[in-house]
């Protein structure tokens, strides 16, 4: 298999190709056996290319999502590339699992015992982008605290939702 990096310059990201052909048509499923689990939508008012721009540029998000701090990622955007951030007060180490530009983005994460899979798929029709995300949390945790847990969940994707927009909407 071939490697090669292709520079988008009007966002600003470098976009490793060949390393992730694989992937694009694996995205990881979320566990619908798990003790918590949500997804939701919401339409942005900007295409694809933007919402992407700013969902992805990791190191970026605690500029604009309030929960969000520390966020590092250690690598190039691509699978298997992890990333370290904090919210909520938990350190999360999170590992890229999907990267198929404007379309899917994924990854999982590790804290405190449990594990999460976190899916984002983008659609665009007429300048408007459809973001749909999805989470599934599993361990001991989170069977313990499974109803304050999935609210907690709602709320926050929410959140994150609203402020994805807002930042998309400038």
């Amino acid at each position: 298999m071939f490697r090669k990096s292709i520079l988008v310059t009007a966002i600003g990201l470098t976009i490793s190709t060949g390393s992730f052909a694989q992937y694009n048509s694996k995205m990881k499923s979320i566990n619908n056996n798990a003790a918590v689990k949500c997804s939701k939508t919401i339409t942005i008012n900007a295409g694809s290319e933007k919402v992407w721009a700013v969902m992805t540029n990791i190191n970026n998000w605690a500029n604009w999502q309030t929960y969000i701090s520390n966020p590092k990622m250690n690598g190039e955007l691509k699978p298997e590339t992890t990333f370290d951030w904090k919210t909520g007060g938990a350190k999360i180490h999170s590992v890229l699992h999907t990267v198929e530009p404007f379309k899917n983005f994924g990854w999982t994460g590790k804290t405190f015992g449990m594990f999460a899979i976190h899916n984002w798929t983008l659609t665009e029709a007429n300048g408007q982008t459809k973001v749909s995300v999805e989470e599934s949390m599993e361990g001991f945790l989170a069977k313990l605290l499974k109803k304050s847990f999935n609210k907690n969940l709602e709320k926050g994707m929410q959140n994150w939702l609203d402020l994805l927009k807002k930042e998309c909407e400038k």
